[in-house]
Formats: structure tokens, sequence, C-alpha cells
């Protein structure tokens, strides 16, 4: 009995979605174009300033600007356990729209689009359940499923205004709504002659979702000494979120599912129907530049600083993960073959900040390295396409005799129109 309660809170401990970008949480591709070159964060750039540089708003021509897009995320995540792989594929869209309208004196803008998470996970042959000392917990259970979906989206208004014929600002709120749901099915199958009313052999089932709302700030600052070099500056503030869970199990109704439920609920209580945790989105510095080194190219260089140590997430008795700040850095490059296409090709590596005691079937933020190109189409004065790839390449790594291992790619579209 004990080893059958340990499988099953090892199953349910896994069930949240990981991130697809650079920090635990938050994700960096907000447009297409950051996909061919992710150092946007000093860029001075109709289709991706508002999202990465807003105060560099006041450096572009006057007018309304929208902008739209989409990208897909796909590959697989894997792991390996006494030469077992557990994998599942990963998908997921990601759409972003922005409204912005620039004047000598401001400009205000509008994004929607999304801020943290990843995909949705589909473990449809178990996880690893290494218990107790090295115990398969897989061999007392049997046809389990996982299936996870992590969504945070994100709606962001603020203003920008020059400071001085060189120095800009921009103030704006952010409103964050985020999503984690789970569903796990999982079958006893203890190698016993029990009889069938201690429910052995009976499915048991969870579908959880915790949902929560929450508002921060962001400032940000551009300085454009000459019309070559911009230098561009955001800082995100934490995001206070409080999940509320909403929950039912399927199955409890026997001694074995009951004791199932209890052990399981007691030991991870974020999954108790109406509990509420924080999950904080943490705070964000960016800085970075752009240079124009000739009229046709530019070089980019940026980074991000996430403060994950000073943000509350999911600190509950017996599953509290103390998170290490993370880091990333990007460079890129932007060249006008003609008046009308641009080739993009950028780099980024990453540091997420997650410690060991972090990694589960569902969550475990690798760090990583991304390379990204892209084509760049103006089809005339008023409009403009981005075409956008790129590929992450995470370290792997091994906790517990667990090796983890993604790859994930990307491709997206973006356009802006001004009017």
């Amino acid at each position: 009995m004990n080893r059958l309660k340990l499988s099953l809170l090892a199953l349910i401990a896994s069930l949240s979605v990981s991130t697809l970008g650079a920090s635990i949480d938050i994700i960096q591709n907000y447009s297409a174009e950051y996909g061919g070159n992710p150092a946007q964060q000093g860029a001075i750039n109709i289709g991706t300033s508002v999202y990465f540089n807003p105060a560099g708003l006041m450096r572009l021509e006057n007018g309304t600007y929208l902008v739209g897009g989409i990208q897909y995320a796909f590959g697989d995540q894997n792991m390996n356990s006494n030469g077992r792989d557990f994998s599942t594929d990963l998908s997921s869209p990601i759409p972003n729209f922005a409204l912005y309208k620039k004047t000598d004196d401001s400009a205000y803008f509008w994004t929607i689009g999304g801020a943290a998470g990843g995909a949705s996970l589909n473990y449809k042959e178990s996880i690893p359940l290494i218990i107790g000392s090295g115990i398969d917990g897989n061999s007392i259970l049997k046809d389990t499923n996982v299936k996870g979906t992590n969504v945070y989206g994100q709606t962001t208004i603020g203003k920008a205004y020059n400071l001085t014929d060189k120095w800009s600002a921009s103030v704006a709120l952010r409103g964050v709504y985020g999503i984690r749901s789970l569903e796990a099915k999982t079958t006893a199958n203890i190698p016993l002659p029990l009889p069938p009313a201690l429910g052995n052999n009976k499915e048991l089932s969870i579908d959880a979702e915790r949902t929560a709302f929450g508002v921060g700030a962001q400032l940000g600052l551009n300085y454009a000494p000459n019309d070559r070099l911009n230098i561009g500056f955001r800082y995100d503030t934490k995001v206070k979120l409080d999940f509320e869970t909403d929950s039912t199990t399927e199955g409890n109704n026997t001694l074995i599912g009951g004791f199932i439920e209890n052990a399981l609920l007691s030991k991870y209580p974020v999954y108790r129907d109406g509990v509420k945790t924080r999950r904080d989105l943490p705070a964000l510095a960016a800085l970075g530049a752009s240079y124009k080194v000739t009229d046709k190219w530019t070089t980019f260089i940026g980074g991000n600083y996430y403060f994950n140590e000073s943000a509350t997430m999911d600190r509950l008795d017996g599953m509290n993960v103390d998170y290490e700040n993370g880091w990333e850095v990007s460079v890129g490059s932007e060249y006008w073959i003609n008046d009308r296409f641009a080739w993009l090709v950028g780099f980024n590596y990453a540091d997420t900040g997650a410690p060991d005691e972090s990694f589960a079937a569902t969550e475990y933020a690798l760090d990583s390295k991304l390379v990204g190109t892209g084509i760049k189409f103006k089809q005339n004065e008023t409009t403009e396409w981005t075409v956008a790839y790129n590929h992450y390449f995470y370290d792997s790594r091994t906790v517990e005799n667990i090796k983890y291992e993604k790859e994930i790619s990307s491709v997206g579209i973006n356009f802006v129109k001004k009017f």
C-alpha cells in the first residue's frame, strides 16, 4: 500500500507544463520576428518595439500601426529512466496583436499575446515513477496517461513620451491571466489476490484546473545618442498570481482509491478543490542596443535578467522549490538585400535558474541555445511582412537517474500595417 501511495504522489507531483522560453515560466517570443532575431531589447522596429522596447516607439514615424501574427512551436520532450523512454509531442500556437499610435508628443500602445507558459503535453504511456530505493512505480500501476496545459495570456496598455531629443520613456499596466490544467488517469495493478471491492484494477483519475489573474507595471527608457546607435531598457514588475484550483477526482469510492486520494491531496494540497496558492511571474529587466553599421546592415545585442528568487512559486509544505535567478543573452543581425527584402539571423543563450528539485515529467526548464533566421518583406510603404524560423538546442540534464531532454522548433509569420 505504501508503494502504491508513493507511486501516485510521484505521478501527480509532475503535473504542470514547462515553458518554451528562457525562464521558469516567462516566454519572450512575443512576435514572429523574435524567432529570426531574438535580440530585440534595443531595436527601433515597427513590428517589435511595441513589445520589447516601447519607449523606442518615439523614434518611429508618426502614424497608427496595426501588428499581428502567429507562431507555431513544435517538437518533443523525452525522459529516459532505466533504459525506457517516456516521450510526448509538443504543439503550441502563439498569437500576437498590437495597436499603437505615434505622434510628435507621445505614443499610446496596446498589446495582446502570450506572457508565459508552454504547450499542451500528453504522455500516453506513463512517466518515470521511481520511488523508494530505485523501485519502478509503473510496476504497480497500468494504463497511466498524463495530460497538462499551461497558458498565460497578457494585455498591456501604456504610453511612451519624449524626455529630451535623445531620451524617451514609457509606462504601462499589464494584466495577466493564467491557466494551469492537468488530467491524469491510472489504474492500480497490485500483484496480489485482493477482493475487487477494494478497488484493485479500478481506474483513478484527477481533473484539475488552476486559474489566476494579476496586474503588474512596465517601465521603459530609450536613448538614441545619434542616428546609428540606440539603447533600450525595459523593466516588467513581478505579477502576483493567486491561483485557485477547481478539481475533481473519480474512482475514490473504494478503499484503495480513497487511500490514494487522501494520501495525494494531503501531500500536495495545491490540487485540492478550492485551494489557493501563489505562483508569481517574476520581475524582468531587459537591456539591449542596436547599431546601424551601414544603411543596409544593423546589428543587435541584448540581455534579460529574471528575478526568480523574489517571486513566490507554489511554496507549500512538502514541495517548496528555491529557484535561482535566470538570465539570457542574444545577438542578431538585419541586412537589407534590396529595397524589398531583408535577411534576419540571431542567436540566444538562456540559463533558466531551475534547480534539480524542480524537475518533473512535464516541467523541466533546461538551459538552451536558440538559433534563428528569417526574411522580412516590405510589400509597400505601409505594409511589412516577416517570416521566421528558429530551433532550440537544449542542454540535457540527469536528475535522480532520469535523463531529461527537449527538442523544440518554431515557425511564425508577422505583419505590420501603417495607417
